[in-house]
């Protein structure tokens, strides 16, 4: 099992916002990520593109695109089995991007940086440099920070061969099955299309550890923008391959939303009842719900969940209907709720 040490610091909110958020007790610090969901793909990309746009004379202002944009915590999550430290950034309204640092070398790398100024305080504050830039998949809310980044630090943009020419500053392409080290750690690069045709997710066998962008989220999985539920199945039972105590790391903070659906289809899992009952503890306290471990999304995640019997007929899925089937009409039930 992997150990995990969390630490948090708190930053400024803008007024009228922090009533919006829990506050901490005396002595005790949280991390606070704004829920919220994300509509159709075109309107999704439009409304990233307009917040570009508008936001970048505010990243001239430091102190102005701090209290703006609103970043307002970060929580170092240390994994204790290697030398490989992942530290949580949130972004925009209820992304987050992943610091991880090699701590034997030094190396830096960010996941799927939605926007530049919270990676850039997050890196300023322990004085580090960025060597890479990984991308799950190319919707803005993933790589809006790719060229800022880029430009400020000299990094390396990774992301997939299929996408190359949708990954902003993309240097460095790479498919299914590659093998590519950050430092001295292996990460397999696994295709997991089905929200978009070119995802893919980054799995580090030595640290237990997998980001999964925007195919498996904790109790729910990505909408089908580009892809079948045939792929996205695929793409969900090549993760699910990997040892239960493996780490999930995904694009967004949707775990809350999320259990309410999940129950609403399965409310007799006995192991989704507590998991719900904790998702709601933590987001009470503005503590974040992720890292999920893979064992408990197979316990708990109606998309990992497709021959539940009490699934199939809460949403009238036949017998017969085979497992693609089955996903796809939870997807719809999902985007419907």
């Amino acid at each position: 099992m992997i150990a995990a040490a969390v630490s948090c610091s708190r930053a400024l909110l803008p007024s009228a916002m922090a009533s919006s958020f829990p506050s901490s007790t005396a002595g005790k610090r949280a991390i606070c990520v704004w829920p919220g969901m994300t509509q159709l793909c075109i309107r999704k990309n439009l409304l990233y593109g307009f917040m570009r746009l508008f936001s970048l004379p505010f990243k001239t202002l430091r102190g102005v695109s701090r209290t703006t944009l609103g970043v307002s915590r970060f929580c170092s999550i240390t994994n204790m089995s290697s030398s490989l430290q992942i530290e949580l950034v949130p972004c925009l309204r209820d992304n987050y991007a992943y610091l991880i640092h090699d701590m034997d070398t030094g190396t830096v790398g960010v996941v799927d940086p939605s926007e530049a100024v919270p990676v850039i305080d997050a890196l300023d504050r322990k004085n580090r440099n960025l060597n890479y830039i990984l991308n799950t998949h190319h919707h803005y809310d993933h790589t809006g920070g790719n060229m800022e980044l880029k430009e400020r630090y000299g990094a390396k943009v990774i992301g997939s061969g299929v996408d190359r020419d949708r990954i902003p500053g993309i240097d460095i392409a790479l498919n299914d099955g590659d093998k590519w080290m950050f430092a001295s750690h292996e990460v397999l690069i696994m295709d997991t299309p089905g929200h978009t045709r070119g995802h893919i997710s980054f799995y580090f066998p030595g640290s237990k550890s997998i980001f999964t962008g925007d195919t498996l989220f904790s109790l729910s999985c990505g909408k089908l923008f580009e892809g079948t539920p045939d792929q996205m199945l695929s793409s969900l039972r090549k993760i699910i391959s990997l040892p239960d105590d493996t780490s999930i790391y995904c694009g967004h903070e949707y775990t809350l939303s999320n259990s309410k659906f999940a129950l609403s289809i399965e409310p007799g899992n006995k192991e989704l009842q507590s998991y719900a009952a904790e998702v709601t503890r933590l987001r009470d306290k503005g503590m974040p719900t992720i890292p999920t471990t893979l064992g408990k999304e197979k316990l708990c995640n109606p998309f990992l969940r497709t021959s539940s019997m009490e699934i199939r007929r809460s949403l009238k899925i036949p017998p017969a209907a085979n497992d693609a089937e089955a996903l796809g009409v939870i997807r719809q039930a999902k985007d419907n709720f």
